[in-house]
């Protein structure tokens, strides 16, 4: 059997991180669902966000001056620190695998960055001060409106995203479907009952993410929130440096991202602390 060449090899590594770039893009839920600051080019590890104030506008009366509004922002900093993986890429299976290793590795890579950050993201849910729900509660349709509610009353502004766990999704779709207790649900609940997909309610977007942890009472914790609620400060993206390991007689493939997270507008958000059982 020929051996790789060094561009054979070139080839294969390119691939590996497109592939895991890719990945980590399309895979990380919540990182699309919040405002992202691209840091790369700027130094230090921390951002600062400034947060403005709502000001009043008054009636005025004519020939009369406007008097000045003073605007004192606050800010929310975000600190960057570095996520990693790590995968051996032998010599002996980058020479007869069968199936595309490439697009396998760098798939398994970037699903671990993009998990990584999600779980980071959505740790950030139990930190909003209000929300709804208790431990051992069935989540229902009526707290998406409720918590949508709340938002609208604080005036958030942006399309507002729910994430839930698998299993209370699985709640609000049953409350959809269930013609006793929904019996007008129309086209919401027709297509929720084709196709198990909930779709928009009261103007949120559900999501369902098995990134979301449950508890040893089975409760999970899950949000309604806008993007200006959550913050994702990446200084680099997925990013894979091979290293030769002879003796191990393969490459050693060392998969990192440098990214913070952080709370910037808590009004902005509303916790779902509910049951996730089925």
């Amino acid at each position: 059997m020929a051996a790789s060449t060094t561009t054979t090899l070139d080839d294969l590594f390119n691939n590996i991180i497109k592939e895991a770039i890719f990945t980590a893009q399309e895979q990380s839920l919540v990182r699309n669902l919040v405002t992202v600051y691209d840091i790369s080019g700027e130094s230090g590890k921390t951002v600062q966000v400034p947060v403005y104030p709502e000001v009043s506008a008054s009636a005025l009366t004519e020939g009369t001056d406007l008097s000045s509004t003073t605007v004192s922002t606050t800010s929310k900093t975000i600190t960057v620190s570095e996520v990693g993986v790590q995968a051996i890429l032998t010599d002996l299976a980058a020479k007869s695998a069968n199936g595309d290793v490439a697009g396998n590795l760098g798939r398994v890579l970037g699903e671990a960055v993009a998990k990584k950050m999600d779980t980071d993201l959505i740790g950030l849910f139990s930190g909003f001060s209000a929300g709804f729900g208790s431990a051992g509660t069935e989540i229902t349709t009526a707290d998406i409106f409720k918590s949508a509610a709340r938002l609208r009353a604080s005036n958030a502004t942006g399309q507002m995203a729910a994430v839930i766990h698998p299993y209370q999704a699985y709640q609000i779709k049953s409350n959809l479907t269930n013609a006793f207790a929904n019996p007008n649900g129309g086209d919401l609940q027709n297509e929720a009952m084709r196709n198990g997909y909930v779709g928009s309610i009261a103007g949120v977007d559900i999501y369902e993410s098995s990134n979301i942890s449950v508890d040893g009472s089975d409760d999970s914790v899950g949000a309604v929130f806008v993007p200006a609620a959550l913050g994702l400060a990446i200084k680099w993206d997925v990013n894979i440096e091979p290293q030769r390991d002879a003796s191990l007689r393969g490459w050693e493939l060392n998969a990192t991202a440098a990214y913070g997270v952080g709370e910037l507008v808590d009004a902005y958000g509303q916790s779902l602390t509910f049951d996730a059982a089925v």
